[in-house]
């Protein structure tokens, strides 16, 4: 979530180095204040959840501590669905390496508790957070499961990895125009990862029926080494599928998102800005999601 300025100063660089094959340039590259960047989530039969962060500058030195100091604290964060509200708190959980930050229902309150997603609702999020005020709306959607998924053979050999297989699944769009989805795997006990390209709408599937699709299994954002077997899957491997239905809102935030991190690099690509939900200045998004799972485990 901390890329986005980096994304578009590293565009610029691109630019300015072609030009400075011309003409020297001299450029005070301004990091700009601070964003609030937001993370925030709710789920079928699930509590929200929210991550709060500072952006900072392209040239700003990255290291651990660097990243500790980006979670914002002490803001007030509330999510409502039209008749209820519950305010979440700070906690924090150590990852092992560093603590993460993040806001999440009151657990000692029993009404906070049953404050979870359900189909067909809308909801806000409002923050406060340094004199400024924040919000957002995000619907979970009807969940709108795969026919059903399974395991094929990559369309060549890859000789680093013989026995890599590919997820092809099969699912059926409904008639109404405007669906979108996002989809996330899970190998074995690993954590749940998004795809490479992990949203999708049926601007040209609307309606048709069990059709045949492939699928990148995912993997984390951090990976700069890929090989062979990124986005495969192996023989024993318990594969999980999470398809999630979403609103156009996070679909234009996820959309926008990954196309600008795949053109990181490429000097002929056009800057484009991501389109975050979040009203009042800050970047990020509030996703409602519909999920459905499917498990298959990899022949051996």
């Amino acid at each position: 979530m901390f890329s986005f300025s980096r994304l578009l100063l590293s565009l610029s660089a691109f630019f300015l180095f072609f030009i400075s094959c011309e003409k020297e340039v001299h450029i005070n590259m301004s990091s700009g204040a601070p964003q609030l960047v937001v993370n925030g989530q709710i789920d079928l039969g699930i509590n929200p959840t929210v991550i709060l962060t500072n952006s900072f500058g392209y040239f700003s030195k990255v290291d651990l501590s660097t990243l500790q100091n980006a979670f914002v604290h002490g803001a007030y964060v509330q999510v409502s669905d039209g008749s209820k509200s519950t305010r979440l708190r700070e906690y924090s959980m150590d990852s092992g390496f560093a603590k993460i930050y993040y806001y999440g229902i009151d657990t000692t309150d029993p009404d906070a508790r049953n404050f979870v997603g359900q189909v067909e609702k809308f909801y806000t999020l409002s923050i406060e957070y340094n004199g400024k005020a924040y919000t957002s709306v995000t619907k979970i959607p009807n969940p709108k499961p795969i026919d059903s998924f399974a395991v094929i053979p990559p369309g060549a050999t890859l000789p680093k990895a013989p026995t890599a297989m590919q997820l092809s699944v099969w699912y059926s769009d409904p008639d109404t125009f405007g669906n979108a989805v996002r989809y996330f795997t899970r190998r074995n006990h690993e954590p749940f990862y998004p795809g490479p390209n992990s949203v999708f709408d049926d601007q040209v599937v609307n309606g048709t029926k069990h059709f045949q699709f492939l699928l990148s299994a995912g993997t984390p954002r951090n990976n700069l080494d890929p090989t062979d077997s990124t986005g495969y899957v192996f023989p024993g491997d318990t594969v999980t599928l999470r398809w999630a239905a979403i609103d156009r809102g996070v679909f234009n935030f996820y959309s926008t998102l990954e196309y600008s991190l795949g053109t990181v690099g490429n000097p002929f690509s056009s800057p484009i800005n991501v389109m975050s939900n979040i009203s009042g200045g800050a970047l990020g998004v509030w996703a409602g999601y519909a999920s459905t799972y499917s498990t298959i485990v990899v022949p051996k």
